[in-house]
């Protein structure tokens, strides 16, 4: 007879994330805020400025500037986290979205991919990846 017992441990990296994408949905952005180290890199992975959020945003101070720039652009429809995985440093995480361009009228779905860098138990580093050409289609006018 085997005894086999199976142990869950989270890791707190991934909850702080489950956390941070928890404040998102709240639109708490001091509860996304209390995660980040004060000297964050932050930014998304494009080579466009199609989106009004796309950029890079230098320490805790710019991220606000972020959030702006993507809720004054979109209207978030649906924020599905798909999947969410860890190493020592880093989180890596799917997520499912659905916005619409306020400008444009235009609906766009997709999954975005997020990687995440801690260090002292916080945020040191953000990237965010989209599907940069169907984003920028949807701001075009």
């Amino acid at each position: 007879m085997t005894n086999t017992t199976t142990h869950t441990i989270k890791d707190p990296k991934v909850q702080t994330i489950e956390a941070v994408y928890e404040a998102f949905g709240r639109a708490d952005l001091d509860g996304v805020l209390a995660h980040l180290a004060d000297d964050v890199d932050w930014a998304a992975e494009a080579s466009s400025e199609s989106a009004p959020w796309y950029g890079s945003y230098q320490g805790k101070a710019e991220v606000p500037r972020w959030f702006q720039a993507l809720g004054t652009s979109a209207e978030i429809t649906e924020f599905t986290v798909i999947s969410l995985t860890s190493n020592d440093t880093d989180v890596m995480a799917v997520v499912r979205i659905g916005y619409t361009v306020r400008s444009t009228g235009k609906h766009v779905e997709q999954n975005l991919h997020h990687w995440w860098r801690f260090a002292d138990g916080k945020i040191v580093m953000y990237r965010g990846l989209d599907d940069s050409e169907l984003t920028a289609a949807a701001f075009a006018g």
